[in-house]
Order: structure tokens, then C-alpha cells, then sequence
């Protein structure tokens, strides 16, 4: 996996913490930056492992599947983005909570990280990946858009939170499609 698609990845797994974030950042009467920190070590840091755990889970199971390993990870992405395009249309509002309490916070940091589990499998069937170097970029760009994210909510609002699932959705569906047409060699 090359640094761009490995960016997109990040990118488009973030999109959900980025969400929150803004949430978080619109019910927020005063935003600082340590506050911004918080969410967004919470979100990066789940986004960090969440991939580590998934890719070891993967691992264990890769030489029982690794004829099927490029439509795992086709579908597994598709889902995900579909899941996320489909949040994002439904145009729910969500209750906005500044509580960055460890209970709120635990329990959305792992709602939000779900999906980068399921791509941590993937990455036990991708050859050349450096998983390591892959998690930890995953957590920091996350750490970064989540902290912005509760920047954006305090001074813009719930503007952007649906566009951002849109585009991460649509990210996680087009890097799915790339694995699979790659694999079957039609690039």
C-alpha cells in the first residue's frame, strides 16, 4: 500500500471521529485546545489500535483465506463506505454533549473506530504493508482531524459533519473497488 492510499485510508476512517468531533466542538461553549487534544487522543488513539488488533486477527486466519483475501477486503470496505454514505444521508440529528468524561468518551471512540478494525484484517492480506508504520499514521491523521474537527464544530456547527461521512464513505468505497480491480489485474 502506497503513502496516497494509505492517506486516503486514513482520511476516510477518520471521517466518523471528525463527526463526533464537530459534535462534540458545537456543544461546547468554550473550545480550548486542551479539550480539542482530548478528543482527539481518544479518537486517535482507538483509530491506532482498533487496525492494530484487526491486522492480528487477520493474520491468524490469512492462510485459511487468502484465495478469498481481495473480495474480503473489497467487500469489508464497501460496507463500511456504504454504511457511513448511508449515515450521511439519512440527515439525523444527533444530541450534541461536551462531556469528555473517560465513559463518553470510551464508548465513542470505540463506535467510531469499528470500521478500522475491519480494515485491520485487511491489511494482513495486503502484501508490503508496514503495519506499524500504517497504525500509527491512521492514529495520528485522526488525532489531527478529530482536534480540528472540535474547532470546526465550536465556530461553524453541524455545517460539515454529514459531507465528511459523504466523503469518507466515498473514500473507503473507491479504495475497496481499487483492491479488488488490482488483484484482478484489470489496472
Amino acid at each position: 500500500m502506497g503513502f496516497i492510499e494509505l492517506f486516503l485510508l486514513a482520511v476516510g476512517l477518520s471521517m466518523d471521529a471528525f463527526a463526533v468531533s464537530v459534535c462534540k466542538g458545537l456543544a461546547m461553549k468554550c473550545c480550548t485546545l486542551k479539550r480539542a487534544a482530548v478528543c482527539g487522543l481518544w479518537f486517535g488513539g482507538f483509530q491506532g489500535l482498533m487496525p492494530a488488533i484487526g491486522y492480528f486477527l487477520g493474520y491468524r486466519f490469512r492462510a485459511y483465506i487468502t484465495s478469498l483475501d481481495h473480495w474480503i477486503a473489497f467487500v469489508l470496505l464497501l460496507a463500511i463506505g456504504g454504511n457511513m454514505v448511508r449515515e450521511a444521508l439519512q440527515n439525523e440529528q444527533e444530541e450534541a454533549d461536551d462531556s469528555l468524561d473517560v465513559k463518553t468518551m470510551f464508548l465513542l471512540a470505540v463506535a467510531t473506530s469499528i470500521d478500522a478494525l475491519a480494515v485491520g484484517v485487511t491489511f494482513a492480506f495486503l502484501p508490503n504493508t508496514n503495519v506499524l508504520a500504517a497504525v500509527s499514521f491512521i492514529g495520528v491523521v485522526t488525532f489531527v482531524l478529530s482536534s480540528i474537527g472540535v474547532k470546526v464544530g465550536n465556530v461553524f456547527g453541524s455545517k460539515y459533519k454529514s459531507r465528511a461521512e459523504l466523503m469518507g464513505g466515498g473514500i473507503l468505497i473507491l479504495l475497496g473497488i481499487k483492491i479488488l480491480v488490482e488483484h484482478l489485474g484489470l489496472l
